[in-house]
């Protein structure tokens, strides 16, 4: 009898992941709240609920028994996957408490401080007085995000002249609210602003043992919404400048415990060091994990990932050492009329996949989120450099035209 692996999430970002659990020969159930992700087509059993409805997945669970119980990319499905393996009295790789360090960002800045990782100063906000009060405490310019949501959503810069205590925005009530609407819990978090570049580490834990893959450098929209647009690797940041990212990664992920699994941990460089954004207990999303780190290094971190799931060896060591980069196309607001790409560039060197998620006729928000980008790139080069600028050239080439207004 096959052996059955729960996965929460069947959109296309989880997709290598059930592609990979299929070829181990196991019968998958997914779960997802969308009847039209486009994982369900690899589904042995099809589950239309939502990933985060902890006490509906155990009930599946029980029903369906499964071997195994995992999530791929997505935030959340991480607490739900811990909370239905300790309740199947499955021996967790991140138990439930932990979980909420991994996955909430008020959990994870208190943990983190409590083991003396480097962070930024932030406070934990659930009203409106609260909220001021912060805004009042804060000397210089700080982010205002959600306590538990992902992809750059409710995410908003205020700056603050530290002399007069003016802001910019003038409403920050209204940034308030902006962000706690796309708070689940209604937690907002008001943190001191980082000045410097942005990076994510890719890295995978067996043991209780970290293993740094790779960094990512970033490429992100001006303030105030801070919307991922690129991710190059491997980074080009000095030796000794990534080995203080590397430990500042172990000992993050150290303080959520996570035995078993991968990691991805973004790290703001500033003047006085490499300081944790934040992390999660899963693999990077935007396709970093499932299409750039082959492409840069060899590993399969999907494939690991779903190996280490099951109990197996993992093989972390690089086989190579080339470019690859990831460019999104952003959007402006208004009505698009017309997407083009031309035929031309499918054939440049070094381009693996042209990618459009809008059409004519749809209905572009601006770039406030990664939901708002219409499409992406992704180039290979001899080094980071070359992918960079292969990626950014086809992306010039790229026409959206929108309606007039």
């Amino acid at each position: 009898m096959a052996k059955k692996m729960m996965i929460l999430g069947a959109s296309a970002l989880q997709v290598p992941a059930i592609k990979k659990a299929k070829e181990m020969g196991y019968e998958i159930i997914l779960v997802d709240y969308d009847p039209d992700a486009v994982g369900f087509e690899l589904a042995d059993v099809k589950l239309v609920v939502s990933t985060l409805d902890q006490e509906e997945v155990l009930k599946q669970a029980r029903i369906y028994k499964p071997d195994v119980v995992i999530t791929s990319t997505s935030d959340g499905p991480v607490r739900t996957a811990a909370y239905v393996n300790e309740k199947l009295g499955k021996q967790p790789d991140l138990s439930y408490e932990d979980s909420l360090c991994a996955t909430i960002k008020s959990y994870m800045r208190e943990r983190l401080k409590e083991c003396h990782v480097p962070i930024p100063q932030y406070f934990v906000v659930s009203n409106e007085k609260e909220f001021q009060n912060a805004v009042q405490a804060l000397q210089g310019d700080m982010i205002v995000k959600p306590a538990d949501n992902a992809g750059s959503r409710g995410v908003v810069l205020i700056k603050k002249d530290a002399e007069s205590g003016k802001t910019q925005p003038e409403d920050t009530l209204a940034v308030y609210e902006y962000s706690k609407s796309n708070s689940r819990n209604g937690v907002v978090m008001v943190e001191e602003f980082m000045e410097g570049e942005e990076v994510s580490v890719e890295a995978m834990t067996v043991n209780g043992e970290t293993t740094v893959v790779t960094i990512t450098d970033k490429l992100t929209t001006p303030p105030p919404y801070f919307v991922e647009l690129g991710h190059t690797e491997p980074s080009r940041h000095p030796a000794k400048l990534q080995e203080q990212i590397r430990e500042i990664t172990k000992q993050a992920v150290a303080a959520i415990r996570l035995q078993n699994g991968p990691s991805h941990t973004e790290v703001k460089l500033t003047k006085n060091g490499p300081k944790i954004v934040e992390l999660a207990a899963r693999l990077g999303g935007d396709f970093i994990t499932s299409r750039l780190v082959p492409l840069s290094t060899g590993v399969d971190m999907v494939g690991n990932s779903v190996i280490l799931a099951t109990g197996g060896q993992v093989e972390l060591a690089k086989k190579w050492d080339k470019g690859a980069a990831i460019r999104f196309i952003s959007g402006e607001s208004g009505t698009i009329k017309q997407i083009t790409v031309p035929k031309e560039v499918y054939g440049f060197p070094g381009i693996e996949e042209i990618v459009l998620y809008n059409k004519a006729g749809d209905t572009s928000n601006g770039t406030k989120s990664s939901n708002d980008r219409l499409g992406h790139v992704i180039a290979t080069g001899k080094d980071a450099k070359e992918a960079f600028e292969r990626a950014t050239e086809v992306l010039n080439r790229i026409s959206v035209i929108y309606e007039e207004k």
